[in-house]
């Protein structure tokens, strides 16, 4: 059996590569690829504690954040295809509709 503690590693590794992803790129593709992995480092954390305690909640919040994270990535990669059509650039930088 494997220990919890190599699951809360390889969570904490997976959400530190999702926030490095986030912060140091500019463009808004893998910014939400960024995000989505976060989001898998955090199921993976919640699957292990409700695992190890023997828990049907964890892994009921899995599926809640999943669903959540497909509705994100639906609705993120339709705002990302109108913007490049108006723009023709993923960058973050150069999107300027929003500003006053």
């Amino acid at each position: 059996m494997v220990p919890l503690d190599w699951y809360i590693w390889l969570a904490s590794a997976l959400f530190c590569i999702g926030v490095f992803g986030f912060l140091s790129r500019r463009n808004i593709i893998i910014m939400l690829m960024s995000i989505e992995l976060m989001l898998n480092a955090v199921n993976i954390s919640l699957v292990a504690f409700s695992h190890y305690m023997n828990d049907i909640r964890g892994h009921i919040m899995v599926f809640f954040i999943i669903t959540v994270a497909a509705a994100e990535a639906a609705i993120g990669l339709a705002i990302i295809i109108a913007m490049f059509r108006n723009n023709d650039t993923t960058n973050v930088d150069e999107m300027t509709e929003l500003k006053g």
